[in-house]
């Protein structure tokens, strides 16, 4: 008798730019794909020059496929709040306007309940000194981003902003949550 492959889930996550976002999801145990896109705007299937604006009120996002039978959302949650700042609004580091914003965006009413909780422990725990500004909103008008954002860090290591913004993110991750490197 074979048994079936354990079912997995998607969340989509924003925390500033997709390039950070997806170099450290790639690294996580349990996470089985990543991809760059963009979510929880106005305009259909827009382009990364349209999203630049700042006009179609997408979030740069990663949507993250993942094995809950492997790392729990709880646990993909804890290390989205270590990688980006989620209390300056609308903003990481140099990196501003409405698509750069803080974002958990939910498939199902169990994840925005964990979300939620999430952003409780950390606002109770005093983790920051300002509040956290994550939105917490259903996925809505999701779509890829082009194909040359997709794995942007693994295929540009050594440019500028790799270097020196995602690189330090990674190294982040890779320190603080040592046991959750993919083999």
């Amino acid at each position: 008798m074979s048994s079936s492959p354990s079912p997995t889930e998607t969340i989509v996550l924003g925390g500033g730019c997709f390039w950070c976002t997806e170099a450290v999801f790639d690294r996580v145990q349990g996470v089985l794909d990543v991809e760059s896109g963009y979510s929880n705007g106005q305009t259909l299937n827009p382009s990364y020059e349209q999203i630049c604006t700042g006009r179609t009120g997408h979030a740069e996002v990663v949507k993250l496929e993942f094995d809950p039978a492997q790392i729990s959302l709880r646990e993909l949650l804890e290390i989205f709040f270590v990688v980006h700042d989620p209390t300056t609004l609308n903003r990481q580091g140099n990196d501003v306007g409405t698509q750069y914003r803080s974002g958990i965006y939910t498939t199902s009413d169990a994840q925005k309940e964990v979300a939620e909780s999430v952003i409780r422990e950390i606002e109770a725990s005093k983790t920051y000194s300002s509040p956290v500004v994550t939105e917490v909103a259903p996925l809505a008008n999701y779509s890829t981003a082009e194909a040359y954002h997709q794995d942007y860090f693994l295929n540009h290591p050594n440019q500028g902003y790799c270097a020196f913004v995602v690189g330090p993110k990674v190294e982040k991750f890779q320190k603080t949550f040592a046991s959750r490197l993919k083999a």
